[in-house]
């Protein structure tokens, strides 16, 4: 396990999902892109997994795809890039997005490109204070992808993203906390403990209530009134039906803590 590129542990409900690359800053392979998706799809199905937490050893969180591994590009075909991109970056972000638990992001240091967008989309983001976010595309030529272009301007508004991918600088993490991309930074050496502490809360929480809190606010810039009114009424009709729910209200009235079960 430990010489593994994606380490995976469960304990106390919570799912802890680590980049294990650090000689690369952990730049993401397509195999380790791959097993970070199929980690998430699996822990929105299974019971004993009440919420996430991504990653990453050594100095680095995640610096993005890691173009080495890719190898030089030979002739492409109309339709290849976007194919990938698809298949690839994007159903990395969208498996984040589409969790049904809540996916913290602990952010140990370089988050860039892919890596940044993939902190971003997680529900919370904590960051050492060694982080660090770069929006590195405009180095290389390239377009952001990944999602980066949908989620920035949600996060910081349209002109501060242009500002981040038009000169690709560097953000420390109290900019980043400033700005709205980070809940909270803490000591380096306080991250892992801060991280589990905020999972171990989400995990002790009415899970299905989560996931549907989750899927309202992610849809909710995406939507019209009427239609987040609509969603808004459908989540109140599923998780009624809960026995977290029925738990939360009987607490209430018992005058005692709810204990939730997760369903």
């Amino acid at each position: 396990m430990t010489g593994a590129a994606v380490l995976h542990t469960t304990g106390d409900h919570v799912l802890t999902v680590t980049l294990n690359r650090p000689g690369s800053l952990n730049a993401l392979t397509p195999g380790q892109r791959e097993d970070v998706i199929g980690l998430l799809s699996e822990a929105s199905a299974a019971a004993e997994v009440r919420a996430v937490v991504i990653t990453g050893t050594g100095r680095g969180f995640c610096a993005g795809a890691d173009l080495r591994a890719a190898g030089t590009p030979g002739e492409r075909l109309a339709g290849d890039v976007a194919r990938t991109l698809r298949t690839g970056a994007q159903r990395l972000i969208a498996a984040v997005l589409d969790c049904e638990k809540p996916v913290i992001a602990a952010v140990n240091g370089t988050a860039a490109g892919l890596g940044a967008h993939l902190a971003f989309a997680c529900d919370l983001v904590l960051a050492a204070e060694s982080a660090r976010f770069i929006e590195v595309f405009v180095r290389r030529g390239l377009v952001p992808d990944g999602g980066g272009a949908h989620l920035l301007p949600r996060l910081v508004g349209p002109q501060r993203a242009k500002e981040l991918m038009f000169f690709g600088d560097a953000l420390g993490a109290t900019d980043a906390e400033r700005l709205g991309l980070v809940n909270r930074v803490v000591r380096d050496e306080e991250l892992e403990k801060t991280a589990r502490a905020w999972a171990e809360r989400l995990a002790s929480g009415p899970t299905r209530a989560l996931a549907l809190t989750k899927q309202l606010v992610n849809a909710s810039l995406e939507t019209d009134r009427t239609a987040a009114f609509a969603a808004e009424a459908a989540a109140q009709e599923i998780n009624m039906t809960t026995a977290d729910a029925r738990e939360g209200v009987r607490s209430f009235l018992e005058r005692r803590s709810p204990e939730y079960r997760g369903h």
